[in-house]
């Protein structure tokens, strides 16, 4: 039997009583933080901190700042993944599984 695709694990910006999650950035700075955890590990040279790890990065969903975290993350560094749940469940941050689906 194949293994099948790796979840992804979606915070949202949006507290378990239903306020909006400050500072506005917040996905962009939290994605940033773990831009370097990529395939083949992180990059190095010019434009090296220029985009996000496929495994962490920001998206809106309905108008609701998101972050998506593909837990193939928590085999390449399960410190990273263990960061960024926590930073969810301390900032008291909703999260759902689900999937990204192409265009």
């Amino acid at each position: 039997m194949a293994a099948g695709k790796p979840r992804e694990v979606f915070i949202q910006g949006i507290t378990s009583n239903g306020r909006q999650f400050r500072p506005s950035d917040w996905a962009e700075r939290l994605a940033g933080a773990m831009s370097s955890f990529r395939p083949g590990g992180a990059r190095g040279g010019p434009g090296a901190h220029i985009g996000y790890s496929p495994y962490c990065f920001p998206t809106t969903l309905a108008g609701v700042k998101c972050v998506v975290v593909n837990e193939a993350l928590r085999k390449l560094e399960p410190m990273a993944w263990d960061f960024v749940m926590n930073f969810a469940k301390d900032n008291d941050l909703q999260l759902f599984d689900g999937c990204i689906l192409p265009d």
